[in-house]
């Protein structure tokens, strides 16, 4: 069993090609006669940060402090590219260049499955003036970390120049930085911690078809050598990972045995929780354990998502808990949700803290159960029961009233919020329904406008006489 970090012991920068990924959401149910193509009828659209913004997605869903880097076009895409990074509470600093799209890929779904890609880009040029910016925010951020994650998604950011100049002032400041590499000129990367390529971009710096495991670790010190690596982490695919030293013998790290749905993501996901785990204090060997497990996670899912920290803590405490899956970060459930919609299914919402599971809280949860075909559970995280009900709650601390949450029947998603209220988690989710326990009015239940608007309803379900959270409380201290 590998150890849960403290991830808020960590501080981990990111610089790197940071691109705006739109998703829209629909149906096919005819051919165009335009054309022979699908006619996709859109039913939603989802937008969120890819790229170099994906490993900060991921360091925020693992609770890791972080801050990012990076450039956007001068145009909408970049204002709504800047406008999700704040929204998500993604600290960062973007170097605006004029004339240059911001990196953008839409994807149109439709029964779940990609029709097509558009993708609107251009190699930009960083000139001296662009250069000095980036330096400026890199430099201003450095100080207060502890890790570095260089993120090279070919776009032309990371040009030699930009390389060189993050290697030195880690170097100077004594910080390890992580890269993940693209293309064939590692050059750029001389000096670098650790690069964590797959194997499709290793083979692009020393082709390896032969099934002989001597002559990889031989090549792989050779890279080490030949780039002046500290580290090498190569990813595997189905056989794990292996992780290079230039000096100890390699270690070989199985993969999680679970069904892989989507690989898209997964190195961001593999670079964000590494770093956060070195950040905090972990070795290296350990680290890539965790970065293993993570890995495991994300290939299960559709799309780029990040691994939520209930997720990871589940898998790496070894709870066998299949309804883990169920424990999801806000984006991931946002997609889950659209893609529900595309088919027809009606979304129901409750929220609560649910601080010591109680039969009120079943016959609450069965009945909104019932009200719709998907049930998603807003849960007041501790640090969010902490301001609503004192310093002495939770009893019960989140990872574990989550799992009983996710446990039970007709429970489909669990997802916690930091918030008083789950407002935010409304409006981005925008169910058909809304339950509510207790002695409210329709009126009075926080979100009941955002779901009538749009031709939903607020259900009230009556409480159990003399059963809350509160009176157990009590009862135990009675005793």
């Amino acid at each position: 069993m590998i150890p849960y970090p403290d991830f808020t012991a960590a501080s981990v920068l990111v610089l790197g090609d940071i691109i705006l990924d739109r998703y829209y959401w629909g149906t096919v149910h005819r051919i165009s006669p335009e054309a022979p193509v699908p006619v996709v009828n859109i039913g939603s659209k989802t937008m969120n940060p890819g790229g170099a913004g994906n490993v900060a997605m991921n360091l925020k869903e693992l609770r890791c402090p972080h801050a990012l880097v990076g450039i956007a076009g001068d145009d909408t895409n970049g204002e709504v590219l800047s406008t999700l990074l704040q929204q998500a509470e993604i600290r960062h600093r973007l170097v605006t260049i004029p004339d240059h799209p911001t990196t953008t890929k839409t994807r149109i779904f439709a029964q779940g499955q990609q029709v097509v890609r558009m993708d609107e880009e251009s190699t930009p040029i960083i000139d001296k003036s662009i250069r000095h910016q980036l330096f400026a925010c890199f430099d201003a951020l450095l100080s207060g970390a502890t890790c570095v994650v260089l993120s090279d998604y070919g776009k032309g950011l990371i040009t030699p120049e930009v390389a060189a100049y993050v290697i030195t002032q880690c170097r100077t400041a004594d910080v390890p930085l992580f890269v993940d590499p693209k293309g064939t000129s590692w050059e750029r990367y001389h000096g670098a911690h650790c690069v964590t390529p797959n194997m499709a971009e290793f083979n692009l710096i020393e082709p390896f078809t032969e099934n002989d495991e001597e002559l990889l670790h031989e090549k792989a010190r050779r890279v080490i050598r030949r780039f002046d690596l500290q580290y090498l982490l190569l990813t595997r695919g189905p056989e794990g990972m292996t992780l290079f030293h230039r000096q100890k013998p390699p270690v070989s790290i199985r993969a999680k045995a679970r069904e892989v749905f989507d690989v898209s993501g997964a190195g961001d996901t593999v670079i964000a929780s590494l770093a956060a785990a070195v950040s905090a204090g972990l070795s290296m060997q350990t680290a890539a354990g965790i970065a293993n497990t993570a890995a495991g996670i994300v290939v299960a899912k559709r799309g780029t998502q990040p691994v939520g920290h209930l997720e990871l803590k589940q898998m790496l405490t070894d709870s066998g808990m299949e309804s883990v899956s169920k424990i999801v970060p806000r984006q991931q459930a946002i997609e889950k949700i659209a893609a529900w919609r595309t088919t027809g299914k009606k979304i129901v919402f409750t929220n609560g803290c649910f601080d010591i599971l109680h039969i009120g809280h079943i016959k609450l949860l069965h009945a909104a159960a019932k009200e719709g075909d998907r049930l998603v559970v807003g849960l007041n995280s501790d640090r969010s029961v902490k301001q609503l009900k004192g310093e002495k709650r939770p009893i019960v601390p989140e990872e574990e009233r989550a799992a009983l949450l996710s446990s039970i029947t007709g429970v489909d998603l669990v997802v916690l919020f930091d918030e008083e209220t789950p407002l935010d988690l409304i409006r981005a989710f925008q169910p058909d329904v809304i339950v509510k326990g207790g002695d409210y009015t329709p009126q009075t239940v926080v979100g009941h406008d955002i779901v009538v608007n749009r031709g939903g309803s607020v259900v009230i379900v009556p409480l159990i006489d003399g059963i809350s959270t509160t009176r157990v409380v009590e009862s135990i201290k009675a005793e």
